[in-house]
């Protein structure tokens, strides 16, 4: 079968529980895969290939390609709609549970490239930032609102930006309206590239308190921050509004202020003994 044939030929329905929302715009294509710089030495993980037009153009630029799909149905139809190209590894999986090390092996360096659905989007992108060995790069084609988060400066900030902001510099490749999917979803998207940092933003500890402080501290964004972080902690006034002093952070901030440094700073006067969030 030739390649217009394959291109060509009738996507199977798309599964709603799945949130299928298939890319239909070669532009928008091309440009995700120019941005993570695919060559004959790399490898490539795919999450959620669907109908294959990113995997297409993919297998024609890396050495190797990997991909990851839940849909059973599409994991079965795919290498025969790209004519089978021997670069190419159709997984069946959920890439919010993805093991790199079984994926594309334990010493291979790697970039991942997606177009998320917008349900898992950010569980995805923290399971491969927060891995032991995370990509060189991500490409990710995202819900903008999400884009927006994760690629936000302090004063905006929200937990999903200091978790992606702390292993990754993230930029913006291109906005994509709905008219670009098949069928159009009910909102617009953003492909971003995060580019994975050799060593997080702020050194800590525990990586796991640190979060754990963090994410406490954001459980009233609105509120100011001693009170948002007295209610997150369960810790008394006085244990917060000691560390806060301790790290020079004005307790009258909203926790969307803070950078990464700082809320680094407050993990590091944070007393050993005091509860990080209320079920500690």
């Amino acid at each position: 079968m030739s390649r217009t044939a394959v291109a060509s030929t009738p996507m199977r329905r798309r599964r709603k529980s799945l949130g299928q929302h298939f890319l239909a715009d070669a532009r928008i294509a091309n440009r995700i895969v120019a941005a993570a710089e695919p060559d004959g030495s790399d490898t490539v993980l795919e999450i959620g290939p669907g109908a294959g037009v990113l995997t297409r153009r993919l297998v024609e630029q890396a050495g190797r390609v990997i991909a990851v799909e839940l849909d059973r149905r599409l994991v079965a139809e795919l290498p025969e709609r790209l004519e089978f190209p021997a670069n190419l590894e159709v997984v069946s999986g959920d890439g919010r549970e993805a093991d790199p090390d079984e994926l594309v092996g334990a010493d291979t360096s790697y970039k991942v490239v997606a177009n998320l659905p917008y349900y898992a989007a950010a569980p995805i992108v923290r399971r491969f930032l927060e891995t032991v060995r995370p990509p060189t790069l991500m490409v990710v084609m995202v819900q903008r609102e999400v884009a927006d988060a994760m690629n936000a400066s302090p004063g905006e900030f929200t937990l999903l930006s200091v978790a992606t902001q702390f292993y990754a510099e993230p930029s913006v490749v291109a906005q994509v309206p709905a008219r670009c999917f098949r069928p159009p979803p009910k909102v617009s998207s953003t492909v971003l590239k995060l580019t994975v940092r050799a060593e997080p933003a702020a050194v800590v500890a525990d990586k796991g308190a640190f979060f754990a402080l963090v994410r406490a501290g954001f459980n009233a964004p609105r509120k100011q921050l001693r009170n948002s972080l007295m209610q997150g902690t369960g810790a008394s006034a006085e244990t917060v509004a000691a560390s806060l002093d301790a790290a020079g952070i004005d307790p009258q901030r909203r926790p969307a202020m803070l950078g990464i440094d700082e809320w680094a700073a407050l993990d590091a006067k944070w007393p050993a003994g005091a509860p990080r969030s209320r079920a500690t």
